[in-house]
């Protein structure tokens, strides 16, 4: 169940963001339609697409995870291949809104809950060993379609990705994915005792059964705002970060070449870290961990505020790095612990629609900041009080009872 979570979060790759940028300028010149346009589409459609979220996650409560799996990765694959004859830019934007809600969206939502469902007191090294499968899209996936729209066309590009996500995913959802553990006499984790072992945090459900809050009631309780405000508030600083970190480094005269080579440094740092964290997450209270974590979302902007030199780069690019892990780690990890599995679909599915509303808005402060302020440093160093915000509710926040 680990490698197919971690598989179908890889698989989700042809509708991120770090693929969707290798082809703006085809897109671009193909269609003759300005950048700016373009960009304009891939927002808007990012955020229609959100709402389609938790109708999902209340599909996968009602249904299982396996089937709602199987008919996303069916249509995520067909919008790919329909993507490759889109022309004009209404039908440019139903496109973006196809493969963000069905891969960016969906299959993310059905990553998270599959590897929620099998594990309990070793959910967060499950859990970021599943953002493992996002990490190495993000090292694969740009590359590929840089060379398949180099050897065939953008067009022919996309109908190929679309037929190898439909390899990709369905014979092994179709074979071997099971909704939960309990359909073969199974606890979370693999045990088959009455109970799992016991976690060090007294607070979270480790009774291996299938207990939790409904939407209603988790709606009802202060600890469902403030982690959803926190993950959205992550979704939209990472955002950010990542979509003007070339502009920023430009403005302090580095260059944009040296801005595109420290992503991989920030990628390295994340794989090492992110199974660090969630090995931390399986054995110490969990509000603590995640008030950190949000604070290293504080320090990164600091950091990126500062960048005047290749050392301030490197520096930089390890904290984003390490901040991108420790919440990542989190992002999903928060929800069945505070709020158990049994509507951890619906829960989830809001929980999703928020990230992705939180990213479709990012990047609009830094701009409106460098417009209008004349640069980066102050909007940077303004927005890293977010967080530390956000990690002050944590440490007063109650969890809920199950």
């Amino acid at each position: 169940m680990l490698a197919i979570a971690s598989l179908v979060m890889f698989a989700s790759g042809p509708g991120q963001s770090h693929t969707f940028s290798v082809f703006l300028l085809p897109i671009s010149e193909d269609l003759g339609i300005s950048r700016t346009s373009v960009s304009s589409a891939y927002a808007f459609a990012t955020l229609v697409a959100a709402f389609g979220l938790p109708h999902v996650g209340r599909m996968i409560d009602r249904h299982g995870v396996r089937k709602v799996l199987t008919a996303v990765g069916a249509a995520f694959g067909t919008a790919a291949v329909a993507f490759g004859v889109v022309s004009g830019f209404v039908v440019l934007t139903l496109g973006f809104a196809a493969l963000r809600f069905f891969g960016q969206g969906s299959l993310m939502l059905c990553a998270g809950n599959l590897a929620s469902q099998w594990f309990d007191r070793k959910r967060g090294l499950a859990l970021s060993l599943t953002m493992l499968g996002f990490s190495v899209s993000v090292a694969v996936h740009p590359p590929l379609a840089q060379w398949l729209a180099e050897s065939l066309g953008w067009r022919m590009a996309w109908v190929v990705m679309g037929v190898v996500t439909w390899l990709m995913l369905l014979p092994p959802v179709l074979l071997l994915v099971f909704d939960r553990p309990e359909a073969l006499g199974l606890r979370p984790d693999g045990t088959t005792g009455a109970a799992s072992a016991i976690s060090p945090d007294p607070e979270a459900e480790r009774d291996g059964s299938v207990a939790g809050l409904s939407l209603r009631e988790a709606r009802r309780t202060g600890a469902f705002w403030i982690i959803l405000l926190s993950n959205s508030s992550f979704a939209a600083l990472v955002t950010a970060m990542f979509f003007h970190q070339v502009s920023v480094f430009e403005a302090r005269g580095l260059g944009a070449t040296l801005a595109a080579s420290v992503f991989s440094i920030s990628a390295v740092a994340m794989v090492i870290t992110t199974p660090l964290v969630g090995m931390l997450l399986d054995r110490l209270p969990t509000k603590p961990l995640y008030a950190a974590a949000l604070l290293s979302v504080s320090v990164a902007l600091v950091a990126m505020s500062l960048v005047s030199d290749l050392t301030d780069a490197i520096v930089f690019s390890v904290l984003f790095g390490v901040a991108n892990a420790a919440m990542h780690a989190h992002f999903t990890f928060m929800w069945p612990r505070f709020f158990g599995r049994r509507h951890l679909g619906s829960i989830q599915g809001v929980a999703q629609m928020g990230g992705v509303i939180g990213a479709s808005v990012g990047p609009i402060p830094l701009g409106f900041g460098y417009d209008h302020l004349g640069g980066y440093g102050g909007t940077l160093v303004a927005l890293a009080a977010i967080p530390v915000a956000c990690a002050g509710a944590v440490a007063f926040m109650r969890a809920p009872r199950l």
